[in-house]
């Protein structure tokens, strides 16, 4: 964070050490490699000719790194206090009128999930994809709720399911940054962004159900886009941001 308030993400592959180079390279949509550029983050293909200087993460950065590591690492378990409660404050975020029948129940499916026990659908996400969506709910509760309720643009038919496609954005994002992130809280926050702009992209796809997959990959390559801009350097100057309201 900077004197602007801003969210940095800044970043290295794990396995390759301290150090890693930038580069110009084509953006790729496959084994994204998360390079240091100041406090900004890019998506490009490294060459292993690069000459630009190598950057180093501080001890605190590498201490945010881990705890993010650390939240990716742990799967949700129904059993766990810690969990449940999570769980039931999603409910609660969502739906603060209706009245909560339990972890299990046919109301989920309500929200997006495929059945009526939610654990099922976190094997992808991890608990950290609750988490993403509960920090969702809380810090920008009216694009959450847009989203949940499809209150925006021109809707398919069959839509895509909810709570199932944020699961996906935390998966796609974790292979997307392999883990890297300079304060914790920017991976929640890109993990926002990048939801809003899947709606966005959906909609001006005019897509529906069987096209889900199309627009997670059109979503991909466009945040990879954004994030390779010259002028980006914190979260809230990505172009996408703009689509997030509180």
């Amino acid at each position: 964070m900077d004197d602007r308030g801003g969210s940095f993400v800044a970043v290295r592959r794990i396995s390759q050490g301290n150090t890693c180079h930038s580069t110009s390279a084509e953006v790729v949509a496959g084994s994204a490699a998360w390079l240091g550029r100041g406090l900004s983050c890019v998506c490009v293909q490294r060459k292993e000719s690069d000459a630009r200087p190598s950057f180093d993460l501080t001890p605190a950065q590498e201490e945010c790194l881990q705890r993010l590591q650390n939240r990716i690492d742990v799967s949700y378990d129904s059993s766990i206090p810690e969990h449940q409660e999570a769980l039931r404050a999603l409910w609660n975020a969502s739906f603060p009128e209706d009245e909560f029948c339990g972890l299990v129940s046919e109301q989920w499916k309500e929200m997006g999930w495929q059945g009526k026990d939610p654990s099922t659908d976190f094997r992808g996400g991890g608990f950290i994809s609750l988490e993403n969506l509960l920090y969702f709910a809380r810090n920008f509760p009216k694009s959450f709720q847009d989203l949940l309720r499809k209150q925006e643009g021109d809707r398919s038919i069959w839509e895509y399911p909810f709570a199932v496609a944020g699961v996906n954005i935390t998966f796609m994002l974790i292979q997307m940054l392999d883990l890297e992130a300079e304060n914790e809280s920017a991976f929640d926050l890109l993990y926002c962004i990048t939801f809003k702009l899947m709606d966005h992209q959906w909609l001006s796809m005019h897509a529906s159900y069987m096209d889900f997959n199309s627009v997670m990959k059109a979503t991909r390559r466009q945040l990879e886009n954004e994030l390779l801009q010259e002028d980006i350097t914190r979260l809230e100057d990505l172009p996408s941001y703009s689509l997030l309201t509180r």
